[in-house]
């Protein structure tokens, strides 16, 4: 497997990454500008999304470029912080031309994370308007942070038997470049499954064992008939955006979210299920202007996903809530 300090997602030339973390709450919102405008996909798996403007990226619709995505912690909440990043796009003067002024093209994602209250905190704090404008003031070309940051910061996985028994997660960012060629990928794993190394199939954060203190294999236990304590649809999610220095159509585009899938399909265990809503966006900026190589380049987009799936537990850091001790995997 590669090496998990991989790189980050502003390797792609022409993006900006900012976070926005809330003192009183486990929450949070990330964004990432493409201020030149980049053709994008998306690619829903889970069942139980929040999403926002993902109908304009199908590739039969009209709209070519966006010019920011949003992920947000705060369910479907936390879609209004894309809000705050269409005013700070349009006080930048960023966005469509339609004749009469621009318009900011900001598709979002969510995921759940309103169970993870500390002691003392404002369980009402959601990300909003103010907090995806707070994340525009913060982007940088030189993003490097992860873990308990922007919309991982309440991010946990391996919750299928408890919210109790499971770990922190949060973001993870990795960047693969092969020729002239950079794929980068930033995920906010929020799980219900197990994050794994997809070289060995060992669980790295996930469901622990009634005692605490080891991992318990959700998967393994699942098969096996253990008795679980199903949370609601939708209580789950991996969200994320893959981003590429190719040029890229919109077609093109949605397959390189297509096949991050496969990454993240290595990397969570298992993925995709009916209590998760799974999103990946794919940005094209189109800094290099050769003839893509697009199976060399969807190759790279599963591995650049699954690294960053990884790393969204690696660097994640233990906290204490009302539910309980979720430790992270450096800890357990």
């Amino acid at each position: 497997m590669t090496k998990a300090n991989a790189g980050y997602l502003t390797d792609v030339s022409g993006l900006l990454v900012g976070h926005f973390t809330h003192a009183r709450r486990l929450t949070g919102c990330t964004v990432i500008l493409a201020p030149q405008g980049a053709v994008a996909g998306v690619d829903v798996r889970g069942a139980a999304p929040g999403t926002r403007e993902t109908d304009l990226l199908a590739p039969c619709n009209l709209v070519d470029q966006v010019h920011a995505i949003v992920l947000s912690g705060g369910s479907a909440f936390g879609l209004d912080s894309a809000s705050g990043v269409m005013r700070w796009l349009d006080e930048q003067g960023i966005g469509l031309s339609t004749g009469y002024g621009k318009v900011p093209i900001v598709p979002a994602a969510v995921l759940f994370d309103l169970p993870m209250v500390r002691e003392g905190d404002d369980a009402q704090v959601r990300p909003d308007a103010d907090a995806g404008y707070a994340a525009c003031l913060s982007a940088s070309a030189q993003d490097q942070q992860e873990g308990n940051v922007g919309a991982g910061a309440g991010a946990a996985v391996g919750k299928l038997f408890g919210l109790h028994r499971s770990m922190k997660a949060g973001i993870g960012q990795a960047s693969l470049r092969v020729g002239p060629w950079t794929v980068s990928a930033l995920i906010a794993c929020n799980a219900i499954g197990d994050v794994i190394n997809p070289e060995t199939g060992e669980v790295i954060a996930g469901a622990r064992t009634t005692d605490g203190k080891a991992l318990l294999n959700t998967q393994s236990a699942l098969l096996a008939g253990q008795a679980m304590d199903r949370p609601m649809p939708g209580t789950n999610t991996t969200i994320g955006v893959i981003a590429t220095n190719a040029r890229l159509n919109k077609a093109q585009a949605q397959r390189l979210a297509m096949s991050a899938h496969d990454g993240l399909a290595r990397a969570v265990r298992p993925a995709h299920t009916t209590l998760d809503g799974d999103t990946l966006f794919a940005m094209a900026t189109g800094t290099e202007s050769g003839p893509p190589d697009l199976l060399l380049l969807t190759a790279m987009a599963a591995q650049a996903c699954a690294l960053a799936t990884v790393r969204a537990a690696l660097r994640a850091k233990s906290v204490t809530t009302l539910r309980g001790f979720l430790p992270a995997a450096g800890e357990l």
